[in-house]
């Protein structure tokens, strides 16, 4: 039988993403955000919620543009270290020694360490009421060659990212290949 947890942010896994920003004197800002996806295939468009008191709310705002930073394990850190403490009291890329790179395609830096990079221009924002929901459409996907597959997408044995349990506040990996999507479900279809 099931156990009723009540009405909560309980939705597993979630992804650990950074999200950069400029702010308004023009300092490379970044965030940890968990409650991201993808959103959209065609315009291609992801999503992150911010409280509208984070330093990155703002920025976002302005300058209509934000890019994602896929960490890896092997920068789980940093990447809690930038969701713990604010832009507005410390310039996270100087405490961490990561490296903001300014986008060439949209008003916002990424985190040049990290091995993927989604570059996003705003089209919309939707109040929520704790968090407001940015929609960014995806101008470009910057990846390190390093965890790419031989036919060019990103290979997540390569890249070995991280994943948030909410309730427990935990990070964990991803385990071994389970299935091929659309493969492993033709044995209910009619042939």
């Amino acid at each position: 039988m099931k156990k009723s947890l009540g009405a909560k942010t309980l939705a597993y896994p979630t992804p650990v993403w950074v999200v950069g920003s400029f702010d308004a004197a023009g300092k490379p800002n970044m965030m940890t955000v968990a409650w991201a996806g993808i959103c959209c295939s065609a315009p291609p468009c992801v999503t992150v919620s911010i409280r509208k008191e984070r330093h990155s709310y703002a920025a976002i705002m302005a300058r209509r543009a934000f890019t994602v930073s896929i960490p890896g394990q092997a920068q789980v850190a940093e990447a809690d270290y930038v969701g713990m403490v604010s832009g507005s009291v410390a310039d996270k890329f100087a405490v961490t020694g990561l490296t903001p790179v300014r986008s060439e395609l949209v008003d916002a830096p990424y985190v040049g360490e990290f091995p993927v990079v989604i570059e996003c221009r705003l089209v919309q924002t939707v109040d929520l009421g704790a968090h407001t929901q940015f929609i960014g459409e995806v101008v470009d996907v910057k990846a390190d060659e390093g965890v790419l597959d031989t036919n060019g997408h990103v290979d997540l044995a390569q890249l070995l990212p991280l994943i948030y349990a909410p309730g427990a506040s935990l990070y964990y990996g991803v385990g071994p290949v389970v299935a091929k999507g659309y493969n492993a479900g033709k044995k209910f279809k009619a042939e």
